[in-house]
């Protein structure tokens, strides 16, 4: 008995029966649209921090004259609204200015590539602190790893396969001012307590009121344990000093040595 083909054949998806192919190939296009501020959450974990300075005040009496002129970049959550990608400072500043809505690109963004499109957009200001580096570089870092060995856009081939013989640091290296080994030193800072890393970054702020410590002197303070750190704060704060790069070597050779 020969077997029926009435099952051999495929049932339009949902999307066929209820839209156009026309009307999903417009939903994938980029737009530029008005969004409340309120409707974006800033990223998670964003490094960059959003001063309430001179440029700031700047920005916003401009942007309250002007408007945004540059979108800002964001994309969808799945939980409702949106989640800033590039563009914290024009919101703040549109805030400041009581605007009711920015323009927004809204672009469907992977958590991978929206950490690394994050990172380089901000590395573009004029002042970046070494903690703002710091965090920055591990997080597109990491997100760079977690890219490896998925399938590019381009091809089927894992990316992974295009890294082969050159390292993740050395990769992003190419893209930023720094070196793979400064790259690394920086990345190093992200393991000191809070109060020392303020104080790196007072290097590039030069407060007055406040200690500062030098890139090098603290990424060898950042191998002590937590503890070590902490109480090695409240002397510096005591004495009102900080260890030299030879000091924090010699200090790093101790606390390796109770190991």
């Amino acid at each position: 008995m020969a077997k029926s083909n009435a099952l051999n054949f495929n049932l339009p998806s949902v999307d066929d029966l209820f839209s156009t192919e026309e009307s999903r190939a417009e939903d994938r296009l980029e737009r530029v649209v008005n969004l409340n501020p309120a409707e974006i959450s800033d990223f998670p974990n964003h490094p960059f921090k959003v001063r309430m300075d001179a440029a700031m005040q700047e920005m916003a009496e401009s942007v309250k004259q002007y408007g945004v002129l540059v979108p800002a970049l964001v994309r969808p959550k799945r939980s409702g609204g949106y989640e800033m990608v590039a563009g914290h400072r024009r919101k703040t500043a549109a805030d400041l200015a009581g605007l009711a809505e920015i323009p927004c690109i809204v672009r469907n963004l992977t958590d991978e590539e929206a950490t690394i499109i994050m990172v380089d957009s901000n590395l573009q200001r004029e002042q970046i602190l070494p903690s703002e580096k710091a965090f920055a570089y591990k997080m597109k870092l990491d997100a760079m790893k977690r890219q490896a060995g998925r399938p590019s856009k381009e091809n089927s081939r894992p990316v992974g396969a295009d890294l082969i013989g050159t390292r993740s640091d050395e990769l992003l290296a190419k893209d930023v001012p720094d070196s793979a080994r400064q790259i690394q030193r920086y990345i190093r800072l992200t393991n000191l307590v809070p109060e020392i890393l303020e104080l790196v970054d007072n290097s590039v702020l030069k407060d007055p009121e406040m200690l500062q410590i030098a890139l090098r002197p603290a990424v060898e303070l950042s191998y002590l344990r937590k503890e070590e750190q902490a109480d090695l704060f409240s002397i510096m704060d005591e004495m009102d000093c900080t260890p030299s790069h030879a000091q924090a070597i010699k200090m790093r050779q101790m606390s390796e040595a109770k190991t």
